[in-house]
């Protein structure tokens, strides 16, 4: 019997994020996906460094890997759309749970208790953690938009830098100060 799991996952580089903008460089959900990843680790490295933290920044960047894999198979819903009001958001929340288990089921089932975790994280630290990397993967494809002259981006940009300057997660803050600003320079600046 043939298990579809990792085809499935390999499809993450057709699926566009950012549909409803023009961009100046298309985004998939796999890139966005590694990206996240790669923040999320940095946030629980930095969390446990400077802040006490003892999460397992492999375990972060894991279900960072994962977290939007559902997309797969319900697309990317853009944010203005998922959460245009409660009643959307709970539903498209319900939704991605059902893909979830459906990318769940299409794994031996000797394997499903293992993957479960990626898909499904539970509450807490790393969750929170992804969550603030997602954000700060936003932002930073805002920031490359507007670099390369697409004011397209620029109410996104605004939006989620108010968000991220609310978020209380001290990693989150200590990261924006000392690597966001690299962001917007130029190849030529950062050599």
């Amino acid at each position: 019997m043939s298990h579809h799991f990792f085809a499935y996952l390999s499809r993450m580089k057709y699926i566009d994020r950012w549909s409803l903008m023009r961009n100046t460089r298309l985004e998939n959900v796999q890139e966005h996906s590694h990206m996240v990843a790669v923040l999320s680790h940095a946030l629980a490295v930095i969390r446990n460094r400077y802040f006490g933290g003892t999460v397992d920044p492999g375990e972060v960047a894991l279900a960072a890997l994962y977290h939007d894999a559902p997309e797969i198979l319900t697309g990317d819903l853009p944010t203005p759309v998922k959460y245009f009001n409660p009643h959307i958001r709970d539903a498209y929340k319900h939704v991605e749970a059902v893909s979830a288990q459906r990318l769940l089921d299409t794994l031996p089932p000797e394997l499903r208790e293992d993957f479960a975790p990626c898909l499904t994280p539970e509450k807490g630290e790393v969750e929170e953690l992804v969550k603030a990397a997602d954000k700060l993967s936003a932002y930073i494809k805002c920031l490359e938009e507007r670099k390369a002259g697409n004011l397209e981006f620029r109410q996104a940009q605004e939006q989620i830098l108010a968000q991220l300057r609310e978020n209380p997660l001290p990693e989150l803050g200590w990261f924006m100060e000392h690597f966001l600003p690299s962001f917007q320079l130029t190849l030529d600046e950062l050599n």
